[in-house]
């Protein structure tokens, strides 16, 4: 049994950034549903060029560990081939639209982390995201069942409710979306790159 931290577990000493956001299911979109899961992302900034998350069903202690996510710089994605581009997902919606968010941790007033949650989603806006899960809580699953789901996010108004996939999150986290899309309104949009997002596209 676990019995608390451990120095010797290196790894995770590198985790340096909580969001909070909602993914789809790549398959689905494609049939024109959108079954939506909260995903809760612990990330380390590996390189300049990669950060990898671990993403979770929550942020409580007993949270499910439920898929991976990665994320590279436009100059990164290019890179890549044409197939390869198409499992890559964009974030400037999710940035735009506040379903992304840096929770404040505690001891910090509203205004510097404002000001810090808005620096971090300036870049984020132009990152690349590919994420698969592996354990579909919002279907009861007791256990990670199956194969590897990839996921992806909204690209634009009316592919989710917005007001009923965000409650809980704004709830839990006493923000909203609307609000931190308001704040967000200044933050250029370079535009997504026509392979990404491939599953609104099919």
């Amino acid at each position: 049994m676990c019995k608390g931290p451990n120095p010797e577990f290196k790894p995770f000493h590198s985790i340096c950034e909580f969001l909070t956001a909602v993914h789809i299911y790549a398959n689905e979109a494609v049939q024109g549903k959108t079954r939506t899961v909260e995903a809760t992302h612990y990330c380390s900034h590996v390189r300049k060029d990669l950060r990898q998350c671990l993403i979770y069903d929550s942020h409580e202690k007993d949270a499910r560990l439920i898929g991976v996510e990665y994320m590279v710089p436009k100059p990164v994605y290019l890179s890549f081939t044409e197939e390869e581009q198409k499992l890559w997902h964009s974030h400037e919606y999710e940035v735009s639209s506040g379903m992304l968010i840096l929770p404040k941790p505690e001891g910090k007033s509203d205004e510097e982390w404002e000001a810090a949650e808005l620096e971090a989603m300036k870049e984020i806006t132009g990152l690349y995201g590919k994420t698969w899960h592996f354990w579909e809580v919002d279907a009861g699953h007791e256990y990670p069942l199956g194969r590897p789901h990839l996921m992806g996010s909204a690209t634009q108004d009316g592919q989710v409710d917005l007001e009923t996939v965000m409650k809980r999150r704004n709830d839990t986290f006493g923000v909203h979306h609307r609000q931190k899309a308001d704040a967000r309104r200044m933050i250029a949009l370079p535009g997504p790159h026509p392979n990404a997002d491939s599953w609104w596209k099919a």
